[in-house]
């Protein structure tokens, strides 16, 4: 069982054990009462109650209850760009969904990291922190705990999280840096196509930072750009850049061409929060994938 380890400190001196959990860790209310419930807590490899008052020295530890999933394991490839005892950082490929749902109910990212769990002679129960469309490529986090993904949860909705796409758009922006703040919805309940809507719509923000232009005669001008979430609507790059008359490469779905590349050429590419269990900022960073580089290079060497 993975265990939350705390060695007791001399300005820690007289505090319960609870009182110095609570004071190190941000552990959810849930999980506090399952703690205290089924025994979770020991002091130097002894269970023990958390109204114990500990001496300096002594070692609190929280072990994690065991838990699985009931996925089926594939052998589907898994770039894994970190990995820890609390989290599996992901760079997920094109064509794939995270999680099974009723029209993909196999196939997934859960099913791949079961296999990866199993191989690895791991047991934890898969559970995302994020999630990206099945098109979009890049960066997705697994949390290996209940605790790790409340506290990565919390952080989301602190807006905390700092979250990077690359993303090519058909058209030339002139603008090198701006704010996108239109509020998106669902207009159509039948439909998983999203839209600004001005009434109804969620309030969404993207960040826009264009870091390169491509004038083509052949293909017509596109854009790539840098796109910062300070939101984390549905669809939100998809709908916004589109909006503004400039959809993505590929998005068929949000009309744009697909002469380029085959799939919305939308990634993931940068995330940063504090680790929750260290508390130290951390940060991860993946490559463009391969077929966007294509696009790029089409558009490159048919420039005029």
């Amino acid at each position: 069982m993975a265990k939350y380890e705390h060695t007791v400190t001399s300005e820690e001196s007289g505090l319960t054990i609870n009182q110095i959990l609570r004071k190190n860790y941000k552990f959810s209310s849930r999980f506090r009462t399952k703690m205290k419930y089924q025994s979770l807590v020991d002091l130097n490899g002894t269970p023990t109650p958390g109204y114990v008052k500990p001496g300096v020295g002594d070692v609190i530890g929280v072990r994690l209850p065991q838990e699985s999933s009931d996925f089926e394991p594939e052998d589907i490839p898994l770039d894994i760009v970190y990995e820890d005892d609390d989290l599996i950082v992901v760079n997920k490929q094109a064509g794939i969904i995270v999680h099974p749902t009723k029209g993909h109910p196999e196939h997934t990212i859960a099913n791949a990291v079961m296999k990866y769990m199993f191989d690895s002679g791991q047991s934890f129960k898969v559970r995302f922190a994020n999630r990206i469309d099945m098109d979009t490529t890049g960066i997705i986090i697994v949390a290996k705990n209940a605790n790790a993904q409340n506290e990565l949860s919390s952080q989301m909705r602190r807006n905390t999280v700092v979250k990077k796409y690359y993303a090519l758009v058909e058209g030339n922006i002139e603008e090198d840096h701006f704010t996108v703040e239109l509020p998106v919805g669902r207009p159509d309940q039948v439909s998983i196509r999203r839209a600004v809507m001005t009434e109804g719509g969620k309030d969404a923000r993207s960040e826009v930072n264009v870091l390169e232009r491509y004038p083509s005669q052949r293909y017509g001008d596109h854009t790539l750009v840098e796109v910062i979430l300070h939101t984390g609507r549905t669809h939100q790059i998809r709908v916004h850049l589109s909006h503004l008359g400039h959809p993505i490469a590929g998005d068929s779905l949000y009309d744009g061409g697909t002469f380029l590349i085959s799939r919305q050429a939308l990634h993931a590419y940068y995330i940063e929060f504090d680790h929750p269990m260290t508390k130290k900022r951390v940060s991860f960073e993946t490559d463009i994938p391969d077929d966007i580089k294509e696009a790029i290079g089409e558009l490159k060497n048919s420039a005029g």
